[in-house]
């Protein structure tokens, strides 16, 4: 019976929207529509390499800095080795960000 119920639930509410619906199909509707401008290219166009290496330095760079809340709550049990520590980490991500910036990952195009 649960499953007689779990199946019939579907079908009959996609076709009572079938019937219930407008069936008003404008040009107009089907169209794109990207914040109430007309776009100016096809939506599938590819994106830059570019576009996809932003995205993913700020995903690194996003994780890397949360590492900082966890040292930050602890910071007086840590006393000079959590001091250092985050010292050598802050270090690593900054000369990453430096290196990433050097070779032009972060200039957008």
């Amino acid at each position: 019976m649960f499953i007689f119920v779990a199946l019939l639930l579907p079908v009959v509410a996609l076709l009572a929207g079938r019937l219930l619906r407008p069936q008003m199909g404008h040009d107009t509707k089907l169209r794109p529509y990207e914040c109430g401008v007309e776009p100016e290219t096809d939506a599938r166009e590819r994106y830059s390499v570019r576009y996809y290496i932003i995205a993913i330095l700020f995903v690194i760079f996003d994780v890397e800095t949360i590492f900082l809340f966890p040292w930050a709550v602890i910071y007086d049990k840590l006393a000079l080795f959590g001091f250092i520590e985050m010292l050598v980490f802050l270090g690593i991500l900054i000369f990453g960000y430096i290196y990433v910036w050097k070779k032009g990952a972060l200039e957008w195009v």
